[in-house]
């Protein structure tokens, strides 16, 4: 049976609860529709998170992030979209969001949002 893009986020237990580290994952073939022309838009996104007690599934995490190909959305909405997704599956201490958008019309735009609201200290 072929895998299919899916809004079902999965999580694990953390496997070292009592302990603070980062989690960093970064997805170079993200892709959306432009909400006004339909045409593909192209980003990076990458997301940064200290667990709290769960983590997302790796697999899990790449079928959702497919999902948005055949969907329309705004650079900044769909970033704001799945900070939220993730942080409503992972309750996470903290969480970095970064839509990295291709030069489109001749603009690159980078959308960071972050949960609490306030971006993680590099």
């Amino acid at each position: 049976m072929p895998t299919k893009p899916s809004r079902e986020l999965e999580t694990f237990p953390n496997p070292n609860p009592r302990r603070s580290y980062e989690i960093s994952m970064e997805c170079p073939e993200f892709t959306c529709l432009c909400p006004r022309t339909g045409q593909p838009d192209f980003a990076t996104i990458r997301i940064r998170y200290v667990p709290d007690k769960q983590c997302v599934e790796l697999k899990s995490l790449k079928l959702y992030l497919w999902s948005y190909r055949s969907e329309g959305a705004f650079h900044e909405a769909v970033t704001n979209k799945i900070l939220d997704d993730l942080v409503s599956a992972l309750q996470p201490k903290r969480m970095t969001v970064e839509g990295d958008f291709a030069v489109r019309g001749g603009l690159h735009t980078v959308v960071v949002a972050s949960h609490p609201d306030a971006a993680l200290e590099p």
